[in-house]
């Protein structure tokens, strides 16, 4: 076994997986192959990463999340506990639609709830926040708070994880990190000063 990550006696890491450096995995989770994991990640009890998934660097997933062939998560990702992913728009289980995955991608810094369920082919945008027990069926935007279902935005994030309030200029600071951000035609972006 490769001493540069952990993983506990229960789980199963196929070969032909590839795990980063520090990469923790906990009981009963199962890495299959052709799985790229990549390093300071965390993968809680009872998960599932299928062939073909990406994770990036620091990517937290919590217990009892399947992730399914299609799905890329870049860095700093947060999956909830119980949270899914689909990546069949049309499932019947008697029918072989395995040529048919569409993809999911869910961009750096992103956080999803506990109980969310991400429809397939829909792009989850940088620091975006969903919160617990959306159902996602749209792109969500970068720094967007989503919530129910179907998941609606009802406000932005920073990427500290706190709701931007923006004043009449279109201007919001970060409680926590002091950052400021800008809202201008519809989508967010950071100030870099």
């Amino acid at each position: 076994m490769n001493k540069e990550y952990f993983a506990h006696e229960t789980a199963v890491i196929d070969e032909g997986c590839s795990i980063g450096a520090g990469t923790r995995i906990w009981h009963f989770s199962h890495i299959m192959k052709g799985a790229v994991i990549g390093e300071n990640c965390n993968i809680g009890q009872n998960v599932v990463v299928s062939p073909g998934v990406a994770l990036g660097r620091n990517v937290k997933v919590q217990n009892n999340v399947s992730i399914y062939t299609g799905v890329v998560c870049e860095d700093d990702v947060f999956l909830g506990p119980s949270m899914v992913f689909t990546n069949i728009i049309n499932p019947r289980s008697a029918v072989i639609r395995r040529d048919q995955y569409v993809p999911t991608i869910v961009e750096k810094g992103s956080s999803i709830g506990a109980n969310s369920t991400i429809v397939c082919g829909n792009r989850i945008g940088k620091y975006s926040f969903i919160g617990a027990g959306a159902v996602v069926t749209k792109e969500v935007k970068p720094y967007a708070l989503v919530v129910g279902n179907p998941a609606r935005q009802t406000g932005w994030m920073s990427e500290y994880g706190h709701r931007l309030v923006f004043n009449e200029s279109g201007i919001a600071v970060c409680p926590e990190s002091g950052e400021k951000y800008s809202l201008k035609d519809g989508m967010v972006s950071k100030i870099i000063s």
